[in-house]
């Protein structure tokens, strides 16, 4: 297939000598390095490459597909997922597919149909070792060369799998040789959904047909979830092998090793046989059910069945919707359950999934602090900001705006909602030079500015029990206000250092963290007790730099120690951890927790689990008594949220920036559902980090400049 018009002269530094083919992810062209070694170079397609989400997926593929080494797989010989066109280039590999070879001279049998079963094991052997599944072994990812089978497209799919979340109707795999829980639970799938893969190619590589095989890809899908294989002309003993590959339940199948001492067995003179009654189609035709009068009623009752599946399996074909006539495109669950009856899921009074924009019209001098997200303090109202909005009210069953405050866009998460008020910043008037942020409260109800107090720019205020607490303009002491705007009391900042005091509230008690050395790089922190009704301090405990507080378990005050650099401050999105300190606030005693290797991430601590994120997408569960791992998940979602806890479902819940959610399993971090991302969620996705919260038990997220809000699925 010559190059067309269009195509460039080379890619990262490979001339391209001709065009192989095309699929749904790109074109693979054959090329030639500069000492001549031929390379097979995929180029992915443009809305891929403007898609970052799929950018890291991509990334991430490669770096595993690289320790994949073996005589039956084309490896990665170089690639560049950051290229303006991300590209990959594997070993060139003479011959043709299996796809081409059974579609020109018929089936395999004796040594050919061996040498394939063998030689896709080790190839399997080798991808699993390298922990990458393959999820798409078809016959037109197997070439057959002369020394024999090579696999590709080893791992690259679950690059793709990111589609599947984000387009609507994408699904990874070819649907006669997926595996039944690629499309009851796609991002779960292990090393057996290769095996089932297995079973079905050399099933088609024995027959010519394959043993699922529908007249369209949603009743081929429903054939593979539910129905048994059909396997006229298997020959003995590659029948009886492809029916334990084929078994509905992973966990049944046999492990390759075992495969290779099957497929050892097998004859080299093993020859298919027509079973009486039974014509084989000539290659590449499909299977289909005479009509004699009782198809319109089976395909009825097939089409309903498959309904069903679609609604109980998530069947991957297209992504299940609960939206109302607002919607335009937010993410909904993809679940194995029906739809949920609406006395399971407690809901706001007509809630209906729904959309909304936070831009506003106002103009000026923005207040951004790349916070976005929503509070609420019941079930009729949360309160929002994103990028270029003001705090907007947002009834939680329509999505429909109560009113909006703010004289210029803002992007700063609001504080809190208490007694009927909204805390949050607003920007000062512009002649009020030297004050750069003012503490506002606002009418929950109507907006309304109740009352109004200039802050510290770069130290947040937080809720106590009894108040809310800031330090003053000039860092020189704390100040707490109660809900009508009136001063509790002020306290001078301990040590008199200066903006190196942070306040927080642990409990609902108020705290301090303050730096013993000016060079706050280079000092202990202080953990100082503000008493919530004089503002007396006491110093408690003294804390590794960087320390993180986490809240209070079983009436201990938690933190995490970092392991830092000496020149490094603070806590990063990544951040590694070796200690967990729990402090006794009556007597500021500490108990000192080694931490296991690696824990690392963004932490909350929900109810006696700490919860660690990554930004690549793994979510830790550490026990906040003793500091023992009790899982570790991969999500293969990037830049997740903090998570929200349902204890009606024991749930962990999580959105990301492309407004994607996902939901784990609290007590095994197992994923449940996840959902597509936004179709558009604005300008903003890679400037504000992600938010998701509970009312009552429907979802609110905000990605970019959009709020949202979806209904769970009960079950699993």
């Amino acid at each position: 297939m010559s190059l067309r018009p269009g195509d460039t002269e080379s890619i990262g530094g490979y001339a391209l000598v001709d065009r192989l083919g095309s699929g749904g992810m790109g074109v693979v062209y054959l090329a030639r390095s500069a000492s001549g070694r031929q390379v097979a170079v995929k180029v992915v397609h443009a809305q891929y490459a403007q898609d970052e989400e799929f950018r890291a997926r991509f990334r991430q593929e490669i770096a595993a597909v690289r320790r994949v080494s073996g005589a039956f797989t084309a490896p990665v010989v170089d690639a560049d997922p950051d290229a303006e066109v991300p590209w990959m280039a594997t070993l060139y590999v003479p011959g043709r597919t299996l796809a081409e070879v059974i579609e020109k001279d018929g089936p395999l049998d004796g040594q050919a149909l061996r040498a394939l079963a063998l030689g896709l094991v080790e190839a399997l052997r080798d991808i699993h070792q390298a922990g990458v599944v393959h999820r798409d072994l078809k016959p037109s990812n197997v070439l057959l060369a002369e020394d024999g089978p090579r696999v590709i497209d080893f791992g690259i799919s679950r690059a793709a799998d990111n589609q599947v979340l984000t387009v609507t109707g994408r699904l990874i795999g070819t649907p006669p040789f997926m595996s039944p829980e690629q499309f009851a639970a796609p991002r779960d799938v292990t090393a057996a959904s290769d095996v089932f893969s297995l079973g079905s190619l050399l099933v088609y590589a024995a027959t010519g047909n394959r043993p699922f095989d529908g007249a369209s890809p949603y009743l081929t899908g429903y054939q593979v979830l539910h129905e048994q294989p059909r396997l006229d002309g298997v020959p003995e003993p590659l029948r009886t092998i492809a029916e334990r590959c084929l078994d509905k339940d992973a966990a049944n199948r046999p492990q390759l090793a075992e495969l290779h001492g099957m497929f050892l067995t097998l004859s080299e003179s093993t020859t298919v046989m027509d079973l009486p009654g039974t014509a084989r189609p000539r290659p590449g035709t499909t299977t289909t059910v005479p009509d004699d009068g009782h198809r319109p009623r089976r395909g009825r009752r097939l089409a309903i069945a498959l309904a069903t599946a679609l609604a109980v399996t998530g069947l991957g074909l297209t992504t299940l919707h609960q939206v109302s006539e607002h919607d335009t495109g937010s993410g909904t669950p993809t679940a194995s359950t029906p739809s949920v009856p609406p006395a399971t899921v407690a809901l706001p009074v007509g809630w209906k999934s729904w959309r909304t924009s936070l831009l506003t019209s106002q103009t000026g001098d923005p207040l951004d602090y790349t916070q976005s997200g929503c509070r609420t303090s019941g079930s009729t109202t949360v309160y929002c900001a994103g990028t270029g909005a003001t705090v907007t009210a947002l009834d939680t069953a329509s999505g429909r705006v109560r009113w909006r405050s703010g004289t210029s866009p803002e992007t700063a998460l609001p504080i809190g909602v208490r007694d009927g008020r909204v805390y949050t910043y607003v920007k000062p008037d512009s002649d009020d030079t030297f004050i750069t942020r003012r503490l506002v409260a606002l009418d929950a109800k109507t907006g309304t500015r109740l009352w109004i107090h200039p802050i510290r720019d770069d130290t947040d205020p937080v809720l106590f029990d009894g108040g809310i607490l800031a330090m003053d303009v000039d860092a020189t002491k704390f100040v707490a206000y109660d809900a009508s705007g009136r001063r509790l009391w002020s306290a001078p900042i301990w040590s008199n250092l200066g903006n190196s005091c942070t306040p927080t509230a642990l409990g609902g008690a108020p705290y301090a963290l303050c730096t013993v050395e000016d060079d706050p790089s280079q000092g202990d922190f202080v953990l100082v007790h503000l008493d919530p009704a004089t503002g007396a301090q006491r110093k408690l405990a003294e804390l590794p730099t960087g320390a993180w507080p986490l809240g209070v378990d079983n009436g201990r005050v938690l933190f995490l120690a970092p392991k830092l650099a000496p020149e490094v401050f603070g806590s990063g999105p990544d951040q590694l951890y070796t200690a967990l300190d729990r402090v006794n606030p009556s007597t500021g005693a500490i108990q000192r927790i080694a931490l296991p290797a690696g824990t690392r991430g963004t932490a909350t601590l929900v109810k006696d689990v700490i919860y660690l994120v990554r930004p690549n997408g793994t979510v830790t569960a550490v026990r906040a008594a003793d500091g023992r791992r009790l899982w570790q998940r991969e999500t293969d979602t990037e830049n997740l949220s903090t998570p929200v806890y349902s204890a009606k479902f024991n749930r962990l819940y999580f959105s990301n920036q492309f407004g994607r959610l996902l939901a784990l399993d609290r007590s095994t971090g197992a994923v449940e559902w996840s959902t597509s991302a936004l179709a558009n969620a604005g300008d903003s996705t890679d400037d504000t980090t992600p938010y998701v919260l509970l009312v009552k038990d429907a979802l609110v997220a905000v990605a970019g400049d959009t709020a949202f809000s979806v209904r769970p699925p009960a079950t699993r």
